[in-house]
Order: structure tokens, then sequence, then C-alpha cells
């Protein structure tokens, strides 16, 4: 998928259908001159409705669409007859997308399966008609209720990547290439910061036909979680991965206060981050002979489990997969 055409983020404006009117009628034929109330409801006004569809991985349709407007309701009619609903609009969007309420900021529901379908803004109410207010004492009421109001309402729609496994790190840790070498996918690659501005999705072959989506995601910088770099627009993604790949290359300055920044960020964004499954990745190790190697394992002893690899040289790529799987079956 073109990094361009990965959209995560949309605002739309939607606007629900109104409510049909209730009718006012009273039954007539060539039998009856003066028969009583049968004026039907209105239809109910078009929702604005949102459905999971697995096949999607991207917000892109939605991109171009900045109004969003569902049918209206019909009018009652005579012989008890119910006016027509409003035609709700749907719109298709991809696994682990959340919609949040643009004015308060709230949460309004995530989609996480598929077919999985929630309203997010709903359409007015048809009124009743005349037949709907008769009674013992008011036989022949010449009234009816008014259809109510759509709404039109900006809501914002958020995609937070489904996968297995996430790559935490910061810019040019080696995560594209690690995921380029293990997977089918092809992210951009380069020796320069944020290569990467959008997550990358691959699937990472295991034995016995198994499988799992690993995600490549926007490296973390210092501060993030206050949203400098690419900030909540990086940190959103991992949520939903069931474990979590911290990636340090064996050439940083210090690799322990590292992956303390790392973990701090993740802290300070959300907490809940921190009960996830981890495993450290000490990439470019065909950089150390196996005595430095050796040496650096003693330095690291009081970090969390690690491995050495090396993407580029296939180093250790089978012990990661293994550790990895172990990992995901460990996870809540």
């Amino acid at each position: 998928m073109a990094e361009e055409n990965f959209i995560d983020y949309v605002k739309i404006c939607c606007r629900s259908g109104r409510g049909g009117s209730g009718s006012i009628h009273f039954h007539r034929d060539r039998l009856t001159a003066k028969g009583g109330p049968d004026g039907g409801n209105g239809g109910r006004g078009g929702h604005i409705i949102v459905r999971g569809n697995r096949n999607m991985w991207t917000l892109l349709p939605l991109k171009y669409r900045k109004h969003v407007i569902a049918g209206v309701g019909e009018h009652g009619k005579g012989t008890l007859s119910t006016g027509a609903d409003g035609e709700d609009m749907i719109l298709e969007v991809p696994l682990g997308t959340v919609a949040i309420d643009d004015e308060s900021g709230e949460k309004v529901f995530e989609i996480t399966e598929h077919d999985q379908s929630a309203i997010l803004v709903e359409g007015g109410r048809g009124g009743l008609g005349n037949a709907h207010f008769k009674s013992a004492t008011r036989q022949t009421p010449r009234y009816a209720q008014e259809g109510e109001e759509g709404k039109e309402e900006w809501k914002v729609l958020e995609l937070k990547v489904l996968a297995d496994v996430g790559l935490v790190g910061f810019p040019n840790a080696g995560k594209s290439t690690l995921l380029s070498v293990i997977s089918a996918a092809k992210p951009k690659i380069g020796a320069y910061p944020f290569t990467t501005l959008k997550p990358n999705l691959g699937i990472v072959a295991y034995r016995d036909s198994r499988s799992f989506i690993m995600a490549d995601i926007p490296g973390i910088i210092e501060g993030a979680h206050e949203g400098k770099g690419l900030g909540h627009r990086f940190l959103r993604h991992i949520e939903r991965n069931s474990a979590l790949l911290f990636m340090i290359p064996c050439d940083a300055d210090d690799i322990v206060e590292t992956y303390r920044v790392l973990l701090r960020e993740l802290q300070l964004y959300n907490p809940t981050l921190l009960d996830k499954e981890r495993l450290i990745a000490i990439t470019k190790a065909d950089l150390l002979d196996a005595e430095l190697q050796d040496l650096m394992a003693e330095e690291l002893s009081e970090l969390p489990p690690f491995i050495f690899i090396s993407a580029v040289a296939g180093k250790g790529l089978v012990e990661l997969k293994d550790r990895l799987w172990a990992l995901m079956n460990a996870a809540p």
C-alpha cells in the first residue's frame, strides 16, 4: 500500500435525517362518511452508521467525504400507513477504528469486528399520527405530531492499527528493515530520521503454516506523549498490539537509557501500555563479534528479556520469531 494512501484520521460532518410527520386523516369510503382517525406515523429519519470491514486497511475512502447526509423520513398517510424510514448512510471502516465526538472529545464507540455496526448519529424520530391520540373522550383528534429534526454533528474517526506485535524505537532503529526482511511488506527504508511516516503492516510466516501481524510504526522521540514529532499519531497505534518489540541499535550511546526513555514516553501517554508483554531487540548485531556481544549482554543484565539480531545478516531472526510467538500467547 502506498504510504500516501494510508489515512488513519478523518473529520466529517454528519447530518442525520429528519423524521417524517404524523398524518391527520379520517377514514372515508363509499360506505363510511365520517369514520374515525386513521392517520399513520411518520417514518424515522436516516441514521449515520459505521460498519467494520476486515478487507479495509485505511480510512482513505472518507478522506474527501467531508459531509455525510442521511435520508429524510416520509410522512405518515391515511389507513394507518406509517411513512418509510429515511435512508441510512453506512460508512465502512477498517477494524480498529474509533469514533470520537469532535466537540466533547469523548469516545463514542470502537469497531473491532467484521460487520460490527454502530450508530454514529441517530436520525430524528417520526411523528405520531392522529390515530395515536384517539381515546374514549377524544374520538376525533385533529392534530398529529411533527417529525423530530435530525442532528448535525462533527465526528472524528481514528484508526488504531490492529497488529499482534508493534515495533517501538527511535527513528532509524531498523524497524522498517526488520519488517521488510521477515515479511512480504515493502516499507520505505532510508538512512535519515522519520523515513516511515505511516504505519506499515506485514504478515510474518511462522512454523506449521501459522503467522502473525507485525506493525512498523513511525519512530518515537522524547516528548512524543506531548504530541512532539509524530506524537499521538504514533502512540495510539500501539494501544492495540498484543506485544511490543523495543528496537535499540547496538551502537546507541546508552542502550539502557534509550530503553528507559522509550518506556517513559509510553507510560506518560497511557500507563496501561506497560502491561503489555515486551521484548528488547538489540539491532545491527552484525557489527559485534561474539566476545563483544557477551560483554554487552553482561552490561545489559538489568534490562527485561533481550535478544541480539541483525535484519541485514539474518542473525537471530528465527529465535526472535519464537520468542515473539511465546509473548503473544502469554498476552491476556
